[in-house]
Order: C-alpha cells, then sequence, then structure tokens
C-alpha cells in the first residue's frame, strides 16, 4: 500500500471545495448590509422545517443552545429530573442543568443508543421529561421512548444535532417528540462556516416561547412578551447552509456509500464490532454523522492509524457522561463504560474518497493480522 494523509476531517476543505459560492454569497449578504435576522435566516427556516416536515423552526447560536432554549420553554422547575443517554455530547446534560432540572443518564443497548428499559426504570416522581439523543446519524427506537412518555405523560426534547436527515420508520429525527434540536457545526453532515443550530416543533405555542426567548424576548411581531436572551443564527451562516442544503440528499448517499465499503471489507473482524450496515430494508434510515466502532486493543490500533497517516477520534475525551467525576454522578453503567473503553472513529466525511476507506481498511486489517 502507498501511504497516504487521510484526516478525520479536513476543516479547511468545507471553505474551499465551495469557495466560489461562498464568496458570491457572502458578498451578497454584505453589499445589502443582511447580517441579523434577514430574508436568508427565513428561508433557511423554511427549508428545515419542508425537509424535516416540522411545522415550525427556529434558527439559534448553537445546538447547546437549542436545548437550554426548548427546556426553558418547557418550563422546568428545581428537582425536575429528565432522563438522557450517557453515550452522549455534554451540552445533553447541560442543558437540562442551565434550564433548572437534573439529568439523570442511564444505559445503552445493543444499538449503543438510549435503551428504552433503562429509561423506564429510572422514572420516579420526580421525572418529567426524556432526551433521547440521536446519536452518530442514528435515530433511536423512538416508538418505545414515545410509549413511555405517552404512558408516563413525559416532555421528550430529542438532541439530534448529529442527525439531521435520519429517520425511523420513516419519519424524521427531531419529529417525534415536543421538540427536536440540530447542530450545524462545520464538521457536521450539514455544516456552516462556524457555530449554528436549529430547533423544530410542531406545537405552536412551545415554538412561540422558544422564539421569545432567542430574541431577547420578542415575539414574530418584534413585541417584548417576556424575559429572553440573544441565541440568534446569523444570517451569513443562514446564507451558507441555505446553498449546501440542494445537495445534502446526495450528501447523505455518499456517506452511506463510504459506510458501506467499511462494512464490506471489515465486517468479518472478529476484532471490530462495526455500527449497522446502511440497509435500504431497515427501521433506520441512517445518516452516519460519524462512523463509531468498537475495537479490541483501540489505543494501540489508533496509533497505528496515526503513524499511518490516518486521522481517527475517541469521542468527548473518551467518557461518557456519567464518568466525569466533577460533574457528581454516582451511576455505575456497565455497557456504557464498555462502550467507551473500546470506542473509536474512523474518517467519516464528503472529502475522502473510495481509495481512501479501503486504504484504511486495509490498514486495519494488516494490523490485526500481525
Amino acid at each position: 500500500m502507498k501511504s497516504r494523509e487521510i484526516p478525520f476531517f479536513d476543516y479547511s476543505r468545507l471553505y474551499l471545495d465551495d469557495r466560489q459560492q461562498i464568496l458570491a454569497t457572502v458578498e451578497e449578504v454584505g453589499k445589502k448590509g443582511a447580517f441579523i435576522m434577514q430574508r436568508d435566516l427565513a428561508r433557511f427556516e423554511e427549508n428545515l422545517a419542508n425537509l424535516t416536515g416540522a411545522k415550525h423552526s427556529v434558527g439559534v447560536a448553537n445546538a447547546t443552545d437549542g436545548l437550554e432554549l426548548a427546556w426553558m420553554a418547557v418550563g422546568l422547575n428545581k428537582g425536575d429530573e429528565v432522563i438522557i443517554s450517557s453515550h452522549t455530547m455534554l451540552a445533553t446534560a447541560s442543558a437540562i442543568v442551565t434550564a433548572g432540572g437534573t439529568p439523570v443518564p442511564v444505559e445503552i443497548g445493543s444499538d449503543n443508543l438510549i435503551e428504552p428499559a433503562a429509561v423506564e426504570a429510572a422514572i420516579t416522581s420526580k421525572t418529567v421529561g426524556i432526551s433521547p439523543t440521536q446519536l452518530n446519524g442514528r435515530t433511536c427506537r423512538m416508538d418505545k421512548i414515545m410509549d413511555i412518555a405517552s404512558k408516563n405523560k413525559l416532555m421528550v426534547v430529542e438532541d439530534a444535532a448529529q442527525a439531521l436527515g435520519s429517520r425511523f420508520k420513516g419519519k424524521h429525527a427531531g419529529t417525534f417528540g415536543d421538540a427536536g434540536v440540530f447542530s450545524f457545526f462545520p464538521a457536521k453532515v450539514l455544516g456552516c462556516l462556524g457555530d449554528g443550530g436549529g430547533v423544530i416543533t410542531n406545537d405552536s405555542g412551545l415554538y412561540e416561547k422558544i422564539y421569545r426567548l432567542h430574541d431577547h424576548g420578542r415575539d414574530t411581531e418584534g413585541n417584548i412578551k417576556s424575559w429572553g436572551r440573544n441565541s440568534r443564527l446569523d444570517n451569513l451562516q443562514a446564507a451558507i447552509l441555505n446553498i449546501k442544503l440542494p445537495n445534502y440528499p446526495e450528501v447523505i448517499k455518499r456517506r452511506r456509500y463510504i459506510a458501506s465499503i467499511y462494512q464490506l471489507h471489515l465486517g468479518e473482524l472478529e476484532e471490530l464490532q462495526l455500527p449497522p450496515a446502511p440497509s435500504e430494508n431497515s427501521d433506520n434510515f441512517d445518516v452516519f454523522q460519524n462512523y463509531e466502532l468498537q475495537a479490541d486493543q483501540r489505543d494501540e490500533l489508533k496509533l497505528y492509524l496515526t503513524q499511518n497517516g490516518v486521522g481517527t477520534l475517541i469521542q468527548w475525551g473518551g467518557k461518557a457522561v456519567h464518568q466525569w467525576e466533577g460533574l457528581g454522578f454516582s451511576q455505575v453503567l456497565p455497557n456504557v463504560e464498555k462502550f467507551f473503553q473500546r470506542a473509536i472513529m474512523l474518517p467519516m466525511n464528503m472529502f475522502i474518497t473510495d481509495d481512501d476507506a479501503t486504504y484504511i481498511c486495509e490498514l486495519i486489517k494488516k494490523f490485526y493480522r500481525k
């Protein structure tokens, strides 16, 4: 094999590959002075709602803000508990804390997403909600989650930061619960050139509360109706997202194809546990925001790939939410803890070629055949 350099994510290409179109968009926005809450943002919010099938969409500064605003709009009180997966970014939990509640991390199932049975077992008299994380471009078993929520009269805010376009039984991530939140961080499947996020909901009353909260308490007519804050998606970033949206189905198709290459070449290695392969005959339609697998000798494999030019990532510092001692959790979650001992991400983005993906697979096979 001829050696090559394959970064985990080449941030510069996010700009360089679309440079002319981006520069033309910056020029158009700039010459109009259309920087804050202009037509580009309104059009993106319309596009996001149309893509997901939601009634309402609000562009926000980032997905963390979006989660905070959604839980604030719900009206958490001190002591209110919200159940989350411990296999998630810290923001899933911190948003609940910021909104006044208490996150309760629970176990993952065989799909490495929140386990519905663990959710049900964690419900107490203080439980008011569930925040399932639609992780790595895959949607949880939301039929079971929503059944639990309905039976126990719980609110559901989906952390769908990594799952725009992902579907479960034909329904889009973010549209199952009371609200769903997406991230447009540069490395996301749909990424802007900075921070960005969006909140969707089918609840008009909740939409109005989130809208006011994200713009200093002002409603859609500009009237101040309550206290709020500033968490608006920049108009320029919205304009950049608008130029990327038309190609989004092809982006997802490409990522699913790369996943199929990984599956083809690595699927028979006993040392690995791969994520589910992309299938057209499954309840899940995954968009492969990330390609996270479990590997024997994970740290040695990571070093070997690095030495051979391949960038990898161990997500979130290699710890689940409940494992950060400074946060005060006391849970013991064996499935999550075992997962984080073995988890590693391979490059998964539009910048890697078929040959790149094959090269990565050949290196991994060579490592285990030593």
